[in-house]
């Protein structure tokens, strides 16, 4: 795996040094951007807009936009130089229990892998938070940006996940609903929730890609293509729990502990 960042933990007077490597990749089902009158590929092209001319990549940097909207242009060495101290330290800040952390702020994984010389000290933490239960919660500057971060172990190595600030979360403001429910219908809904528990994550699959397929093999063809019915909502919803749970007894062949009416 190729190394996406190098630098340091710091925690106390402990420093280890550490290699990041992206923990995860993504296989998206790529659609291109065509000109629907003739069905040709379309192209973004770079535009200075002063000269009013495309430019090569080469000629494109990247700039900070002042209040008054003047450009101060930043090279890869300014950025280099900048005066931050997690550029090249994963600054641990505190540790608290891995469930204290909403999993809504978690971002992009990586792997934390002990660099030259850092074995000892990287077992012993990876042992000391697999055996605390708790996490580090850490600032370092990656992608461009600092973020915070927390480093938990896995499967006896560190993983360092971004986080997002808190400032990055939206307020849901009045989205949940206010409508009560009945004691009934919350009981058996706790019991067809034990009942449905359990799924190996490893055996569900990405449908989009052979769908994706199917919807050109009909389009080329001419074929048709079959639609699947859309669940309707329940109208009662009381009678819906219900046969939820008798369709599980007889799934699982055996009744099922319901609460008493």
């Amino acid at each position: 795996m190729k190394v996406t960042w190098s630098g340091m933990i710091q925690f106390g007077l402990v420093v280890l040094p550490i290699r990041l490597y992206a923990a995860t990749e993504e296989h998206p089902v790529r659609l291109h951007e065509i000109h629907v009158a003739d069905g040709s590929r379309v192209e973004h092209r770079r535009i200075c807009k002063a000269e009013n001319r495309e430019i090569p990549y080469e000629q494109v940097g990247r700039g900070y936009t002042l209040p008054d909207g003047r450009m101060v242009p930043l090279t890869e060495e300014d950025l280099a130089r900048l005066p931050l101290p997690t550029k090249r330290t994963v600054d641990v800040l505190g540790f608290v229990p891995f469930e204290d952390i909403d999993p809504i702020s978690f971002g992009r994984p990586y792997y934390a892998a002990p660099g030259p010389g850092a074995d000892r000290p990287y077992t012993l933490l990876v042992e000391a938070l697999a055996r605390t239960g708790n996490v580090a919660v850490s600032k370092v500057a990656l992608r461009g940006r600092e973020r915070l971060a927390l480093l938990r172990p896995r499967h006896g190595i560190l993983i360092l996940q971004t986080l997002l600030w808190q400032d990055e979360l939206r307020d849901p403001g009045d989205l949940a609903p206010s409508t009560p429910v009945t004691d009934r219908e919350l009981e058996l809904a706790e019991v067809l929730i034990r009942e449905l528990a359990g799924i190996n994550i490893g055996e569900v699959h990405d449908e989009y890609a052979h769908a994706l397929e199917e919807l050109v093999d009909a389009k080329i063809t001419g074929g048709e293509l079959v639609e699947p019915a859309e669940p309707a909502p329940a109208l009662d919803l009381l009678a819906a729990l219900e046969e939820s749970v008798r369709a599980a007894e007889r799934e699982h062949g055996r009744p099922v502990a319901r609460p008493r009416p």
